[in-house]
């Protein structure tokens, strides 16, 4: 190590070129740490392309689980194409008479967006770079425009004109703002001077889809400046201090009208407002540091977080037909237990008929929830619950030896009474089907929980299930209904 050091060491000067400086050394850094970024980027982007198009390739739905979800599932494929054609989605929304048209077409350059309100006018468009589609969204009562502009790459800028949010009603207005901008990866809201409380709500409704938003103050060519800024700071400092930062608010003049002289036929002079020069730089630049900054991580994410909140629809649906097809099937079998036993007068084969029953209900319920169970897997569960449920049990049983020996009793007397104990019979055979019913309801309930989880108690055991599902059941109500029922298929 010595000799290293020694008198041979180099002169700086020997190698001037080849010492990089502080500069180098950053820019070549930030170079390298942009190419990982950009790498990592194009990963999370083919990753959300293989996990959308797997949901749209494996859904799982059957005919009737699709009704009310077409669109839903609709959405899925286009965002899949979406992905696909690297479309950037950009929404613009505002109130009817803000320049939210005028602020599209000054950033195309173009007059494609009918400046007003929309309402049903007929667009064609030849020999343009760009394609133009019309929608009608449902419970609308005008379109959704669409402008798509290549790109660099195979990528495309889409520019999505929607209509204003006065034009629809409260409610129609949130639902339509929700389904476009859970869709778009940039949305712009459009105001020209200080908002009220309209916009307000759209802007926080907007604001809880979670995407990147620019408000965007137009119109500033008709304020005096003093009156312009005035208006900007209390936008900013009070308007939405709690939605949007300062660096979300931009300026600008979509279509601004300048003064010019002109010359009046008579020959004296006279001042005319004519159409100006867009003055919409600073929103162009504020969009492609966005664009540049997000890029395909922006799109792959809303991509993925709009078909995770359509997949949970889905599953929500699917869940709550299965849960009305089980109610379906417990009733079905509560019925089918209370006739077996009102009209059995032998106490051991009313138990036997009734277990019977009930695990036939289960094996019914274990195939709805598509978890394959077999009939001593079946007798197991039935078993657990029984446990679970405790004193109700032994209530029944009490209750159901009681019952049918008085049922036999009075079934045994019947031809030497006359038929005068059959009156009684009826009542007491109601009675012990509608305790025994009850008893078969929660059964079918508590097994319905469990095969919904999963075939999985939870967290808290058996018992703590059973016990939640039973107190939430109204035993009188149940009764009720099964010995109305009952009593008339007794006497039919």
């Amino acid at each position: 190590m010595s000799r290293l050091s020694s008198d041979r060491t180099p002169n700086a000067s020997q190698f001037p070129s080849q010492t990089p400086d502080a500069t180098d050394l950053d820019r070549e850094l930030d170079n390298a740490i942009l190419s990982f970024d950009d790498i990592q980027a194009e990963l999370n982007y083919k990753k959300a392309q293989n996990a959308l198009r797997d949901l749209v390739d494996n859904l799982d739905l059957t005919p009737q689980e699709r009704t009310g979800l077409e669109s839903e599932i609709n959405d899925l494929a286009t965002m899949l194409e979406k992905l696909d054609r690297s479309v950037v989605q950009i929404a613009a929304f505002g109130m009817v008479g803000r320049g939210k048209s005028s602020v599209l077409n000054a950033l195309l350059g173009q007059n494609v967006f009918e400046t007003g309100p929309l309402h049903g006018v007929t667009r064609t468009h030849q020999g343009a770079s760009w394609q133009l589609t019309q929608e009608n969204e449902a419970g609308s009562v005008s379109d959704i425009l669409r402008v798509t502009l290549p790109s660099a790459g195979n990528s495309q800028i889409e520019l999505i004109d929607t209509p204003g949010i006065d034009e629809v009603d409260g409610e129609t207005r949130e639902t339509l703002a929700r389904q476009v901008a859970r869709q778009a990866d940039l949305l712009l809201f459009v105001i020209s001077g200080d908002m009220n409380k309209v916009e307000y709500e759209a802007l926080s409704q907007l604001r809880e889809v979670g995407k990147p938003m620019l408000l965007v103050f137009n119109k500033i060519d008709q304020y005096p400046d003093a009156d312009r800024m005035a208006i900007y700071r209390k936008i900013r400092d009070e308007r939405v201090r709690e939605l949007l930062s300062p660096d979300e608010i931009v300026m600008v003049a979509a279509s601004p009208l300048v003064a010019q002289a002109v010359r009046r036929p008579d020959g004296t002079r006279a001042v005319q407002r004519r159409p100006g020069t867009p003055q919409v730089l600073d929103l162009k630049l504020k969009i492609l540091e966005i664009l540049h900054r997000e890029g395909k991580a922006l799109v792959a994410l809303n991509t993925m977080l709009y078909a995770d909140d359509v997949n949970e629809q889905m599953i929500a649906r699917k869940m709550q037909i299965r849960d009305e097809s089980a109610n379906q099937i417990i009733w079905k079998g509560v019925m089918t237990k209370a006739v077996a036993i009102a009209l059995n007068p032998v106490t051991v084969v009313d138990l036997l008929s009734g277990a019977v029953i009930d695990v036939a209900m289960i094996l019914t319920l274990s195939k709805l929830y598509g978890i394959p169970m077999t009939q001593p897997g079946a007798v197991g569960l039935l078993q657990k619950i029984a446990i679970s449920m405790g004193g109700i049990s032994a209530s029944e049983l009490l209750a159901t030896l009681g019952l049918s020996s008085l049922k036999s009793l009075l079934g045994l007397s019947a031809p030497a009474t006359g038929g005068v104990s059959l009156g009684p019979y009826l009542s007491v055979a109601v009675t012990q089907a509608g305790v025994s019913g009850v008893s078969s309801y929660g059964i079918g309930q508590v097994t319905k929980t469990y095969l919904a989880n999963g075939a999985s108690w939870g967290p808290d055991g058996p018992k703590a299930v059973v016990s939640r599902i039973l107190t939430s059941l109204d035993e009188a109500s149940i009764l009720n209904r099964i010995k109305n029922e009952l009593s008339a298929k007794l006497v039919n």
